[in-house]
């Protein structure tokens, strides 16, 4: 399976996320966000970071970059698209997602490992996790705290279009779970079509459990799947 990385200045994850891919045998480009086409590619990755600085908002300059017009078009012929963390901030900022991603509840920059609950195992990024699975997976954001309109939020229930939550390690939902204040405890979630996921939560750092833990691994393979 072929995957292609868009780097950005100020991308931070992007070697991560290299990593995490090379170690699942995809073979992986890295894509300057100056150039106007793309490799063929199964999987498009936009990293977390903070391309650009976070000047204006977090995503807004990348959103504009020469590369993402292709990203755009390969999105809609159907190419699987990961956004992580900044990568979520730009997917909204283009309209490939809907919603936004406001500054944290406590409007501090938050970087620790939180537990993550499975809301949907059926689409091609969450297949291998079981349904309701809590992971352990790090964030490190200052707006990572997603809002949407009440008719969006009822097409995500509706549509089964919310990947995960926010939860304890017991699997609990709950505000005191909620590190970000995202409405409804959101965490990550995919378009119509299921092609685009976005999420705040990091799973290329937790792939080895000599420095973390490997509940990531099992995004990457679902893809593979």
């Amino acid at each position: 399976m072929k995957s292609s990385v868009i780097v950005f200045p100020g991308s931070n994850c992007d070697r991560d996320i290299a990593v995490a891919l090379e170690k699942m045998q995809f073979k992986n480009q890295m894509v300057w966000h100056k150039e106007t086409t793309l490799p063929k590619s199964d999987l498009i990755v936009i990293p977390g970071g903070f391309s650009y600085g976070d000047y204006l908002r977090s995503g807004a300059i990348a959103g504009k970059s020469l590369i993402i017009e292709e990203v755009i078009k390969a999105a809609n012929s159907g190419c699987f698209i990961l956004g992580i963390c900044n990568g979520f901030q730009i997917l909204t900022e283009t309209g490939l997602l809907k919603g936004t991603l406001l500054r944290n509840k406590n409007l501090k920059f938050i970087n620790r490992d939180v537990n993550i609950k499975v809301i949907n195992n059926s689409s091609k990024f969450t297949s291998k996790y079981k349904l309701g699975q809590v992971l352990k997976i790090n964030i490190a954001h200052n707006e990572g705290n997603y809002f949407t309109d009440d008719k969006h939020l009822k097409e995500l229930k509706r549509e089964n279009l919310i990947a995960f939550k926010y939860c304890d390690e017991k699997g609990k939902i709950s505000e005191d779970s909620n590190p970000n204040g995202a409405i409804e405890n959101i965490a990550g979630i995919l378009n119509a079509k299921k092609n685009i996921l976005g999420m705040m939560p990091h799973p290329e750092r937790m792939i080895d459990k000599l420095v973390s833990n490997t509940d990531g691994l099992n995004l990457f393979s679902s893809l593979l799947n």
